[in-house]
């Protein structure tokens, strides 16, 4: 689930949001219009709060991409499109080009432009790792998981875009249509251990991408002739201007059908694909303001919206933000929320989440407090787990150990009964057990703990796809 390090102001402000309150006490209204000027000004407010929300996922992947391919040679995850771009090494405290990093795998990244022609995926054999290129489109839906969990066959695969269903397809490439003509091809390939660098990077190098008019060839990226290697980082834009460019990606990413609803009642304030509501001469001045005004109040309401979906799911979820996420139908809210807190979070059959940014009696974690984490049974899964620790913009925090995760790999040390006791302490236990299990947290900050399950196997536990089935070990102080 990269974000850009660039919105990691939007990704903390969702935080301290959560903070305010986690699993319990009243939500904040930020939605809450301020005192109306007029009736063309209440209903500009309402509607571009409505909007933000339904928006917001099409900017924050609009600026993500703008900032990832604004230099063309490659530089870990940030490159040219229609090749992937990959992490070499593992992510460390050093690491700022994502938010919420993976600390146990290495990432390939690709954004593909199909404006001209479909591209032709390559995907080798992976028989002794996990692996997932997950296909994401601007709307943030995974629409497309190749993996073994999935049963990913070794091939090519063409991926074709809008308006080329005439496109002809080579024997024994598979076809797989989407639905933009820009996709986020958000790779992972899972590490074996500190030793395992090399053997992944091979892995990498068989993720290939050709334009389907060259397939067959000796295809490689031309070298630019003007190397640009500095990244630019792109900005969400603020007042009107948010609609105006929110018009533009509607036009150039149409909508699905569900959504004509909801584009009908925001076009009553000039909002829609192709229309800039700043140069609207049809809009009053007080719906000019209320729009602007909507959109300054976006990102507390998209915090106060996070907060809530934390504090529904906090007693039943052990006090986390638990889900599989990555299709959201017409749920702009969890969309929204999931752009914030988890851009590019895959379907639940491919991975399943949980975040929690409190302990289980709901309050706000702090590295000056020694926590444990009791396994009384390993997560089920078919491509093993992950729990790691973040600090509240989203990085990797640095400590003696370069110890920030634990995996089903991990070799921790087992109680007499076989379950597993993790420990989160800013200094080390004493005991050797106690410091095979131990991630170092930062004394004094706050800090975010986030588990991943990867191909969670429904036939271990019923209901583990949707939510109801495993629950992640609840966050409790440790005894003194």
């Amino acid at each position: 689930m990269p974000a850009p390090r660039h919105l990691a102001s939007l990704v903390t402000l969702s935080l301290v949001g959560l903070l305010a309150g986690c699993g319990q006490g009243s939500t904040p209204s930020a939605s809450a219009s301020p005192m109306p000027t007029s009736a063309d000004y209440e209903t500009a407010y309402n509607l571009g709060l409505e909007a933000y929300t339904y928006g917001l996922p099409l900017l924050v992947t609009n600026a993500t991409f703008e900032t990832m391919t604004s230099v063309n040679v490659s530089q870990g995850a940030f490159g040219p499109v229609n090749q992937f771009n990959n992490v070499r090494s593992p992510n460390t405290a050093n690491s700022t080009a994502v938010v919420a990093p993976g600390a146990t795998s290495l990432s390939s990244i690709a954004w593909l432009d199909l404006t001209a022609e479909p591209m032709v995926l390559h995907v080798p054999a992976v028989t002794d790792h996990d692996y997932v290129l997950a296909l994401i489109n601007p709307y943030t839906e995974n629409l497309r998981n190749f993996s073994n969990a999935s049963g990913t066959k070794p091939g090519d695969y063409v991926i074709a875009g809008p308006g080329q269903a005439s496109a002809m397809i080579p024997s024994g490439v598979e076809r797989v249509d989407v639905d933009a003509s820009r996709i986020w091809i958000i790779g992972s390939t899972q590490l074996e251990g500190a030793d395992d660098v090399a053997a992944v990077n091979k892995i990498q190098d068989g993720y290939t991408l050709t334009p389907l008019s060259k397939f067959g060839t000796a295809y490689t990226p031309a070298a630019p002739a003007n190397p640009v290697t500095k990244v630019s980082q792109a900005a969400i834009p603020t007042g009107v201007a948010f609609f105006d460019t929110l018009g533009s990606l509607l036009a150039a990413f149409p909508p699905p059908a569900a959504d004509q609803p909801e584009l009908v009642r925001l076009a009553a304030v000039g909002i829609g694909p192709g229309r800039t509501p700043s140069t609207d001469a049809s809009l009053s001045a007080d719906t000019q303001k209320g729009l602007a005004d909507a959109v300054a109040a976006g990102p507390a309401a998209i915090t106060a919206d996070v907060q809530q979906l934390y504090k529904d799911g906090f007693a039943k979820h052990a006090g986390y933000l638990l889900g599989g996420f990555g299709s959201y139908g017409t749920d702009y809210t969890e969309r929204a929320v999931i752009a914030t807190v988890g851009l590019g979070a895959f379907l639940p059959q491919q991975a399943i989440y949980a975040m929690a940014w409190s302990d289980a009696t709901g309050k706000t974690l702090d590295g000056s407090t020694t926590y444990v984490l009791h396994l009384g049974t390993t997560p089920p899964s078919q491509e093993g787990w992950s729990v790691t620790v973040y600090n509240l913009t989203g990085g990797l925090e640095a400590n003696p150990l370069n110890r920030y995760a634990f995996t089903d790999r991990s070799g921790l040390a087992r109680n007499a009964d076989g379950s597993i006791d993790i420990r989160l302490a800013a200094t080390g236990p004493a005991d050797a057990a106690g410091q095979q299990n131990w991630l170092p947290i930062t004394a004094g900050q706050g800090f975010e703990v986030i588990w991943r399950l990867f191909a969670p196997d429904p036939s271990a536990i019923s209901g583990i796809l949707d939510g109801s089935g495993w629950q992640p070990p609840a966050i409790t102080v440790a005894n003194p």
